[in-house]
């Protein structure tokens, strides 16, 4: 089939580059004429393992073309993908304007047959609609410039521009880190919309991949696919990621209650997570949740319920829990170092999470903030950001190329992100090349036991 997606972030280009593996003949669209360009060679924009080794196969087969060029991607595109970004604004709301000038973008150029056109960023609840109706305004704006010498419209040329067209609610539920592994291995497809010709073409558009065709485990039943109406299908993505950070917050609120009382957090969210009711997934208890999308889409829900007249007081409460819990780490180091003035601090990891360069709304950036209002000097190794020019934009750390010049001169080391490299280092020497070998370990992802034998004072959360 025909794709376009428009926008190359995070959701964008895997959506594309994956499409494009399954057979698909893909043009991507993004107005960053340097980016473009940087994808025309092969590479990737962004860090996520698997996406550059298939952008490449996929430019090999010529099944997937990078332009800045709308209009063409339009014309080549049987369904559109809407993948511009939406981040939040200072109230809590959605950017939506990205959205709106490809919307408006898309109805310029419609150039005749019948369109499906997929909003795939995170919109507000009740977008499908305000989406149709941008296009439709765009397709108002082209026929406008369709007039004769007279000034007359010529219904002659109007008609070849009649816009036939639907708006599908398809959300991504993409892992930062495992996106590709995500694509091919999704738990369910949401595919909201009123246009049953529509929904049957993104069935057909994602067949290969309900087929479990590239999946881990083929013998696997076939993926779900839930169909719905435009507005559930976006409540559902932010449901979904609401209900996810609250778990997060939940077990993190149980683990400071459990430093009061002296249980260990870990063998409670083990105890817990063995109810099916419950299950095991996200109940790791630590510093908090960031990134670009559980920050932004609790609190457009919060936004959307107080527009309609409810106070959604859960997931205030949600966001709060781990406002504080983003200093649970600074507390930690008070507790052992006093004080911190004069201090050197040690950060194991910088983006929110592993297998990823997104700094977006990572604690790190709340703990060097605080470390450096607080008289410390703050140091860091991030195996991704230590090795890329993105740690020019950090602002009081020094980022250090190895763990092991981290290590050296500090008083304690802060684990951030739950690198599965920080698994293997050799702590004995790191401990030693310490002023004071302390380690608040924020995700409780070392061995305890270990860290002990190799010369460490072991500080966990709710441990």
């Amino acid at each position: 089939m025909r794709v376009c997606v428009i926008g190359t972030g995070y959701v964008g280009l895997v959506t594309g580059a994956c499409l494009a593996h399954i057979g698909h003949d893909v043009i991507c669209v993004d107005n960053n004429e340097e980016k473009v360009k940087l994808m025309k060679s092969g590479q990737s924009p962004i860090f996520e393992p698997g996406l550059s080794e298939i952008m490449q196969s996929a430019i090999q087969t010529e099944k997937i073309h990078f332009t800045s060029d709308l209009a063409a991607g339009v014309s080549h595109g049987e369904i559109l993908f809407i993948a511009v970004g939406t981040p939040p604004l200072p109230t809590g709301e959605s950017d939506t304007r990205y959205v709106e000038a490809v919307a408006r973008g898309i109805g310029e150029n419609l150039n005749g047959g019948y369109k499906v056109i997929v909003n795939k960023s995170t919109v507000p609840i009740g977008s499908g609609d305000w989406v149709r109706m941008l296009v439709l305004d765009g397709v108002v704006e082209r026929q406008k410039t369709l007039v004769t010498v007279g000034g007359v419209p010529s219904n002659e040329k109007l008609s070849e521009f009649v816009a036939e067209f639907d708006v599908v609610s398809n959300p991504e539920f993409l892992r930062e880190g495992s996106a590709v592994h995500d694509t091919f291995n999704p738990d369910r497809i949401v595919l909201g919309g009123n246009s049953q010709r529509a929904v049957a073409l993104m069935k057909q558009l994602y067949a290969p991949i309900v087929e479990r065709k590239y999946a881990e485990d083929q013998s696997l039943p076939p993926v779900p696919i839930l169909a719905t109406d435009l507005s559930s299908a976006e409540m559902i993505k932010y449901a979904a990621n609401a209900f996810l950070a609250t778990k997060i917050s939940f077990i993190n609120e149980v683990a400071n209650i459990c430093d009061r009382v002296g249980a260990d957090v870990t063998q409670v969210a083990k105890g817990i997570g063995l109810d099916s009711r419950i299950g095991n997934k996200f109940l790791q208890a630590g510093i908090g949740w960031g990134g670009s999308c559980f920050p932004k889409d609790v609190s457009a829900l919060i936004h959307t319920a107080d527009d309609y007249g409810y106070e959604a007081q859960l997931l205030k409460s949600a966001v709060s829990v781990n406002e504080r819990q983003r200093l649970i780490a600074l507390e930690k180091l008070q507790q052992v170092l006093k004080i911190l003035k004069g201090k050197t601090v040690g950060l194991l990891g910088l983006t929110f999470k592993p297998d990823t360069d997104d700094l977006r709304d990572a604690p790190a950036l709340n703990l060097i903030e605080q470390l450096n209002r607080l008289g410390a000097k703050v140091k860091a190794y991030d195996p991704i950001i230590s090795q890329t020019g993105m740690r020019h934009g950090l602002s009081g750390v020094l980022v250090e190329t190895d763990a092991e010049r981290l290590a050296d001169g500090c008083d304690a080391l802060v684990l951030v992100t739950e690198w599965q490299q920080f698994s293997t280092l050799d702590y004995v020497k790191m401990a030693k090349l310490m002023n004071n070998p302390v380690i608040i370990d924020g995700r409780n992802f070392l061995d305890r036991e270990a860290m002990v034998r190799a010369g460490f004072q072991y500080v966990g959360v709710g441990r």
